[in-house]
């Protein structure tokens, strides 16, 4: 990729830090044992992987941009981790960081525990309209990881509110297009081995590119989406999981378009990568009444796919505001698409909502 824009620097220093992570998630998801996972008060999933890519990225950022303000709206914090109940997942957390800077950054001074636990602690800004903010889901997907699916190491920056630079580490989606087995439980056993592990990133104004996830090369295919409003041939893609999206409103508004095709289903911000390649046209995610969305859910992947050429909005036809903090306010959901697509299923949430 050709990054000419004043966000070089930063966007070169997201890709180091994503592929830091990614290293992690890959050794971690593999092996991960009783006792390495834990549910926080909202149900959802935690586990080393989740803190140790956050400390990973915090890090490498910092080191990578030493003499700039260091602001991050992040997931986790270490609140549990700090408690007697939490020591052997901090111990395990610090011995799998120190494992991964060993082998990719050698020479490195050794983190503590109270390192780990504080470069956690970096992601609890508030963000908001003013200054730059860095935004990490260290892993989006967590229940894909756990269940050995898809997931995505997702790092966004923010600048005045807008998002102006997001890179999404994908380590089991294939360079090839996405089949409906490939969002399946099968999907770790392949991480690391050929045509297995993407990178996208995206600056704004610059475009979207994808490439290999190894390595250290700027992913170099450009990715622009063509526009289409023949429903019969285009797939549509929702969550994995039914607790993320409701399926029963999806398939009446696919109806309603006139989409045939049944919906491509995986974890995690992988999907707007995937829509940006073209693998699938709409992207759709209707959570339960009273689900707030969180900034870190989307920020990158929304910046790939408007470079991409792609629409992004809630189901209102609202666009997404990253500049209101750690939350988005949104009208039911969020709705992805080409243009012309994107204006047909605006229409169709209208008519059958």
């Amino acid at each position: 990729m050709n990054a000419t824009s004043a966000y070089e620097k930063e966007l070169g220093s997201a890709l180091k830090a994503v592929r830091l992570a990614s290293k992690l998630c890959q050794r971690v998801q593999l092996q991960l044992k009783d006792g390495e996972r834990t549910d926080k008060a909202d149900d959802s999933p935690v586990t080393i992987a989740d803190y140790g890519a956050q400390v990973l990225v915090a890090w490498s950022l910092q080191r990578s941009l030493p003499n700039k303000p260091f602001s991050m709206v992040a997931e986790e914090d270490s609140a549990d981790l700090r408690l007697p109940e939490g020591a052997p997942m901090a111990k395990r957390i610090t011995a799998m960081v120190n494992e991964v800077l060993a082998e990719e950054e050698p020479g490195n001074k050794a983190l503590t525990e109270d390192d780990v636990l504080a470069l956690i602690d970096t992601g609890g800004s508030e963000g908001g309209p003013q200054g730059q903010h860095w935004v990490l889901d260290p892993i989006d997907g967590t229940r894909g990881f756990v269940g050995m699916r898809q997931y995505a190491v997702c790092l966004g920056l923010l600048d005045g509110g807008q998002v102006v630079v997001g890179v999404l580490g994908c380590p089991n989606l294939p360079t090839a297009q996405l089949r409906d087995e490939d969002g399946t439980g099968n999907s770790a056993e392949k991480a690391g081995s050929d045509g297995i592990g993407v990178i996208f990133a995206a600056q704004k104004g610059c475009g979207a590119f994808a490439g290999p996830l190894a390595g250290d090369v700027p992913p170099e295919q450009c990715l622009q989406l063509a526009d289409t409003q023949d429903f019969s041939q285009i797939r549509f893609m929702e969550s994995y999981e039914s607790r993320h999206s409701d399926f029963d409103f999806t398939a009446k508004l696919a109806t309603k378009l006139g989409v045939t095709r049944p919906p491509l289903r995986i974890d995690s911000q992988a999907k707007y990568g995937v829509l940006a390649r073209a693998d699938a046209a709409i992207n759709m995610r209707f959570p339960k009444p009273g689900y707030r969305e969180k900034i870190w859910d989307h920020a990158a992947g929304a910046l790939i796919v408007q470079e991409a050429g792609a629409v992004i909005s809630d189901a209102s036809g609202a666009p997404l505001d990253f500049g209101r903090g750690r939350w988005l306010d949104l009208d039911r959901g969020i709705v992805t698409s080409t243009p012309a697509v994107h204006a047909a299923l605006l229409q169709a949430i209208r008519d059958v909502s």
